[in-house]
């Protein structure tokens, strides 16, 4: 009786340990494929689990495991959507749990040439489309409620990192901007913008030019400056950046190269055209660093009136109060542009 009792006990202990190492092959040994250390998958909104079958197969080496777990879990009737990392080595254990757990997304953007180009950063970084951003962001009642137009919504995003789960929404993509937007000028920059009887927008757009006009972030405040003298005196900015921006919008090229701005150039019948209208033009022409807004909100106070490129000290201006101290220095420009091949 004994022996058989013995044979009973080894045998359930022989057929667990052979259901053990089964259960662990399934379980806890590894189950990628991908030779990188680590992988980010990405599940769309609404997707069920065929789908997060489809979008993982390519980075699993027995999808059936990972189905074992999947079903055992409870996950395959409760998909999460979003970016999840997969890294070398995982056992189907943990490829399901990470796909329990969305990773966020640092979605950063800075310098964008326009409103079009961000919607496409934008969208590169999370689930929502540039149509999806576009009905949320370009729709009139946005537009109305934010005092924005099409040609000042640029400035209702402040240059940042942010951050997000890839599928947020775009109306939480807007929220998440407004509530920068009103901490960014909050903090004493609507008072400033008031103190030049701007607002918020316009200050964005002559930041825009002046961060066009000059690399050299020490240099900004004073070359805001000129500009803030120039409005001052109800003379015309003449910027070249915006001749350059208008002379793109008009032809719809916006990747040409234009090193210097021609007297054709010049003659360019837009509202962005600096030498032909006064005031500013009724946007920005880029999407500038914080700190051309905080030149424009603190400048350099002078009585410059004019500056030109620096032939001595390339990247820098040369600043005047008087336009005849201006032509001196223009015309030390202009022959050095002469030198180098360009037709103006």
């Amino acid at each position: 009786m004994k022996k058989i009792i013995i044979k009973i006990v080894v045998g359930v202990l022989l057929v667990g340990v052979l259901l053990g190492g089964y259960l662990i092959n399934k379980i806890f040994t590894s189950n990628t494929k991908f030779e990188q250390e680590e992988v980010y998958v990405y599940i769309p909104t609404g997707s069920n689990y065929e789908a997060v079958k489809k979008i993982i197969a390519p980075y699993v080496e027995n999808l059936d495991k990972v189905d074992w777990v999947a079903s055992k879990r409870g996950y395959t009737e409760n998909v999460k959507s979003g970016k999840f990392l997969l890294k070398k080595g995982m056992s189907s254990f943990s490829i399901v749990r990470s796909l329990r757990l969305p990773v966020p997304v640092k979605l950063a953007f800075n310098n964008q040439e326009s409103v079009d180009k961000l919607f496409e950063r934008i969208a590169s970084q999370v689930e929502p489309s540039v149509a999806e951003l576009k009905a949320v962001f370009e729709n009139e009642v946005f537009l109305k409620e934010h005092q924005l137009t099409k040609e000042t919504l640029l400035t209702y995003f402040i240059p940042n990192t942010y951050e997000f789960y890839w599928d947020v929404s775009a109306e939480d993509l807007a929220k998440k901007f407004e509530k920068e937007y009103q901490r960014f000028w909050s903090n004493g920059r609507a008072e400033k913008a008031k103190g030049l009887n701007m607002t918020p927008a316009e200050v964005y757009t002559l930041a825009s030019i002046v961060h066009k006009e000059t690399a050299q972030a020490a240099e900004r405040p004073r070359v805001a400056g000129v500009y803030l003298n120039r409005l001052k005196a109800n003379m015309p900015l003449q910027a070249d950046p915006t001749v350059i921006y208008a002379v793109k919008r008009e032809s719809g090229d916006w990747n040409q190269q234009i090193k210097v701005v021609t007297f054709n150039d010049l003659k360019v019948n837009s509202p962005y055209n600096t030498y032909r209208i006064k005031g500013l033009p009724p946007g920005p022409i880029f999407m500038p660093d914080v700190s051309a807004i905080d030149a424009v909100l603190n400048p350099e106070k002078h009585n410059y009136l004019y500056f030109c490129a620096s032939v001595e000290k390339f990247g820098y201006h040369e600043f005047a109060a008087s336009y005849e101290e201006h032509l001196v220095i223009a015309k030390k420009y202009s022959e050095w542009v002469s030198k180098q091949g360009y037709k103006r």
